[in-house]
C-alpha cells in the first residue's frame, strides 16, 4: 500500500510538461467559458498526483502512457521530490479555488486560476517547473531537508549539465 501511495523518482520530464499542458487547457477553458465545475476533476486530478502520483490521474494516466512517450525532444529524467512539491502547490491552489467557488462564488473563484496557469504555462511549455525552483530554494534555505532531493540542492551540478561552465 505505501508503495501505492508514492510519487516516481525520477519523473520522465515529456509526462510532466504533458500534465502542465492538460492543466493549461482546463484552467483556461474553465476561465475563459466561466465552467466552475472544470475546479472538480482540476483539483482532484493534482490531489491525485500528490497522494500516488500518475496512478489515480486520467491527466497523469494520459501523459505517461499516451503523450509523454511521443515527445521524444522533451525526455530526460528528473528528480521527482520537486514535481511532487509542485503538484502540492496546484492542490493547494486549485482546492482554494474551489472552497472559494463553493463558499462566494465563481466570479472571485475564477482568478485564483491564473497564477495557476501562468506557472503551468512555464512548466508545459517552456521546461521551467517554478515549483520545483521554490522547492530548490527551501532546501537551500534549510526549510527542506536536503537528503530529501540531494540533486536539488546543487545548482552547480545543474549548470554543468546545462552546459554552463564552472567558476
Amino acid at each position: 500500500m505505501e508503495k501505492f501511495f508514492s510519487f516516481p523518482n525520477p519523473v520522465n520530464d515529456a509526462a510532466a510538461r504533458s500534465v502542465a499542458l492538460g492543466v493549461v487547457t482546463i484552467s483556461v477553458l474553465a476561465f475563459t467559458t466561466n465552467t466552475a465545475w472544470l475546479l472538480i476533476p482540476l483539483t482532484y486530478g493534482f490531489l491525485a498526483r500528490v497522494a500516488a502520483g500518475p496512478r489515480l490521474s486520467p491527466l497523469g494516466q494520459f501523459a505517461v502512457r499516451v503523450s509523454g512517450p511521443r515527445l521524444t525532444s522533451w525526455q530526460k529524467l528528473v528528480p521527482g521530490p520537486p514535481k511532487r512539491f509542485a503538484q502540492a502547490l496546484g492542490a493547494v491552489m486549485t482546492s482554494t479555488a474551489t472552497i472559494v467557488w463553493l463558499g462566494v462564488g465563481w466570479s472571485a473563484a475564477r482568478w485564483i486560476l491564473l497564477p495557476l496557469i501562468a506557472a503551468a504555462s512555464l512548466e508545459g511549455f517552456l521546461g521551467y517547473c517554478l515549483g520545483c525552483t521554490i522547492f530548490g530554494l527551501a532546501i537551500r534555505a534549510g526549510l527542506v531537508p536536503e537528503a530529501i532531493c540531494l540533486e536539488c540542492g546543487d545548482l552547480s551540478a545543474r549548470y554543468a549539465a546545462a552546459g554552463y561552465p564552472q567558476k
